[in-house]
């Protein structure tokens, strides 16, 4: 009983047997270091615009059918070239400024966005499948996606507008880094 009471009432160092903990070593997050394409600026600029094309044919249809509002309908044709014009000018610069991606022989990395901005790691133990996407808007640009799809609830990773060579480059060289432990990702 005494050596009980004996260790209650001992200094902190002397009840902890196990040595104090080390400190971890500081990681510091470097950035992805690698843009799309230079082309994935019109990518971008031609899907916005695209996004605008319903906003222009109901005004259209709007002025049809009632012609005789000219002052809404000029109003609101200028706020939609107005919106229209800095979501299609802005949007792509700002988007090109912000995303980038990175495979090393451990994680393929990525980060993306315009206005809510994601940075995703994906350790290559991870990887299930490795897929290439590309529309006819990106094909007419010579453009495509990689698609990684992981083991995670969080979803697959997407490089996005990569030059359709640099493309195929990753999907190989991906396939050929997640194949050489031999370990299913399931």
């Amino acid at each position: 009983m005494d050596s009980d009471a004996d260790v209650g009432s001992a200094p902190p160092e002397e009840r902890n047997p196990l040595p104090a903990a080390v400190p971890a070593p500081q990681v510091r997050m470097a950035d992805p270091a690698w843009r799309p394409s230079e082309r994935a600026r019109t990518l971008w600029a031609i899907n916005a615009a695209l996004l605008w094309v319903p906003v222009v044919v109901a005004q259209v249809v709007w002025t049809a059918i009632d012609p005789r509002l000219t002052v809404w309908h000029v109003a609101a044709a200028v706020a939609t070239a107005v919106l229209a014009a800095l979501h299609i000018i802005l949007v792509p610069q700002w988007r090109y400024r912000v995303h980038r991606w990175e495979i090393s022989d451990t994680a393929v990395y990525t980060r993306s966005g315009w206005f809510i901005q994601e940075r995703r790691i994906a350790p290559i133990s991870r990887i299930q499948t490795v897929d290439t996407e590309r529309g006819p808007i990106d094909r007419w640009l010579g453009l495509a996606t990689v698609t990684v799809t992981t083991a995670s609830s969080a979803g697959a990773v997407e490089i996005t507008a990569l030059d359709a060579a640099v493309a195929d480059e990753t999907v190989a060289r991906l396939t050929e880094i997640a194949g050489r432990d031999g370990v299913d990702a399931t």
